[in-house]
């Protein structure tokens, strides 16, 4: 099994490939429930503190993907009309 570190660097091995910085397109049609649970997660995995003994891919992203991530979701909550009964469920 890897270190965190080499973990770390395979990862952003991966990250750096051609291309993966390029834009892409996506039609996605899902459940508001499935909005709701996506933008759960992502909100999640955003503000978990990086353990030192496991590394994840989301522990190594720049500021910008998560930025990108967190208006992904925000958006995606905002076109299912979702926003109010997320900030509520946030706050219990």
């Amino acid at each position: 099994m890897m270190n965190a570190k080499e973990l770390a660097s395979v990862y952003d091995t991966i990250m750096s490939i051609p291309g993966m910085n390029d834009p892409i397109k996506i039609d996605l049609k899902i459940s508001r429930r499935n909005v709701l649970l996506l933008s759960q997660a992502i909100n999640k995995a955003l503000s978990s503190e990086a353990s030192a003994d496991s590394v994840n891919l989301i522990d190594i992203c720049s500021p910008e993907s998560k930025e990108e991530l967190t208006a992904f979701s925000t958006e995606c909550l905002h076109k299912s009309g979702l926003n109010e009964l997320n900030d509520r469920l946030s706050k219990l």
